[in-house]
């Protein structure tokens, strides 16, 4: 009987719990990934380099090298030590930059890496992607899926909230770009992944209906594990989609004209918003709700925008995915009718005086250029 499965790079473990931390030393031993623990650690300031701490007693061969910043020249220069050391693994510890110049440097070398997130802020965890800065951009580079994950529930407490808001929002955009995908796929044949589909959806469903404190430990459980999904059903994938869509081209526009202003979790949350606002999309409800309760941005207010940035935003978009197809690119609007529909966006979510709805809102009236008929 033929074999009709296909082979996917997973993780060999992944490990989400308060105290993981504690079983870094013996999973970097591991003989699957280091025979006597010479690996290079690669950590970030504050609490990657408390952990690289507590790790020089386990692994006395391991190395450690600071990361200074999320940049492509970063990640050269990590490439450029473990090529001088012979190491059989890279563990990154820290936050998403950390973990993103770790794959990067990681993947430059051929060699496996452990990714030990600190944050729970977007959904590179478990990604095939590094994104990095590389001049006056930020760019997404391919790399390799870690081999091990470990996120540590009480190093994340201590991370700030609005991080988990950003966790949040990237995670529950998932199905934002699901519908951009399906779009594609009916629009111009491109090719869906059901595997991948299935698992980006329950990565931000599994969120959608939480009600949870935002520090409660399911919560953050619930946070970990969708962000990890999301990571491998883009490994699944073998590319983005399944978790970018409209949503991300618009985060990217953000990044690009008003660079750190705000997260990536949050103007992705904000994208994402407009975006369902433009295909009517029939989950929008719910996912204004979700957002509303764990104060995640809606409105580009929110983010710091004026109501013509963001219009210049959404103009410059799908610019910054050529290759995307979203309903951005299906609809086709000039800028003066995307100033109309974030008029109308704005009109239907207007923001109650703390920046946060005090109820559930309705679903977008449909209109020109907002039929669910897309």
């Amino acid at each position: 009987m033929p074999v009709l499965a296909r082979m996917a790079a997973l993780p060999l473990s992944v490990d989400v719990r308060g105290g993981a931390v504690s079983g870094l030393g013996a999973l970097l031993c591991d003989q699957r990934i280091s025979a006597n623990g010479h690996v290079a650690v690669a950590v970030g300031r504050g609490q990657g380099e408390e952990i690289a701490r507590v790790l020089e007693l386990e692994l006395p061969e391991a190395d450690v090298f600071l990361v200074r910043d999320g940049t492509v020249d970063a990640g050269q220069e990590l490439a450029a030590s473990l090529r001088r050391g012979s190491y059989d693994a890279v563990a990154g510890i820290g936050g998403g930059r950390t973990l993103d110049v770790a794959k990067y440097a990681a993947s430059h070398t051929g060699l496996p890496m452990v990714s030990v997130a600190t944050s729970l802020a977007h959904d590179g965890l478990a990604s095939p992607v590094a994104s990095l800065e590389h001049g006056n951009h930020k760019g997404s580079f391919g790399v390799h899926t870690p081999i091990s994950v470990v996120v540590d529930l009480d190093y994340v407490r201590r991370s700030p909230l609005d991080q988990l808001r950003s966790g949040i929002g990237d995670a529950i955009s998932n199905l934002s770009a699901l519908a951009d995908w399906e779009l594609a796929s009916r629009q111009r044949g491109e090719p869906w992944d059901g595997v991948a589909a299935a698992l980006a959806r329950s990565a931000a469903e599994s969120l959608l209906w939480q009600s949870d404190p935002l520090d409660d430990e399911r919560l953050l459980t619930t946070l970990a594990n969708g962000l990890i999904q999301s990571g491998l059903a883009m490994a699944i994938a073998g590319s983005s989609r399944p978790c970018s869509g409209a949503c991300h081209e618009i985060a990217h526009a953000v990044d690009a004209l008003y660079p750190h202003t705000s997260s990536h979790g949050a103007q992705v949350a904000v994208g994402m918003m407009f975006a369902s606002f433009l295909r009517d999309d029939p989950a929008l409800t719910a996912i204004d709700a979700c957002l509303t309760r764990y104060g995640v941005p809606r409105l580009p207010a929110d983010l710091g925008l004026s109501d013509e940035q963001f219009v210049a935003a959404v103009v410059r978009a799908p610019s910054t995915r050529p290759d995307r197809y979203t309903i951005l690119e299906h609809l086709a609007l000039d800028e003066n009718e995307i100033r109309e529909r974030v008029e109308a966006f704005l009109s239907t979510f207007a923001a109650a005086p703390n920046g946060t709805s005090s109820a559930p809102l309705p679903l977008a009236p449909s209109g020109p250029g907002l039929s669910s008929k897309i």
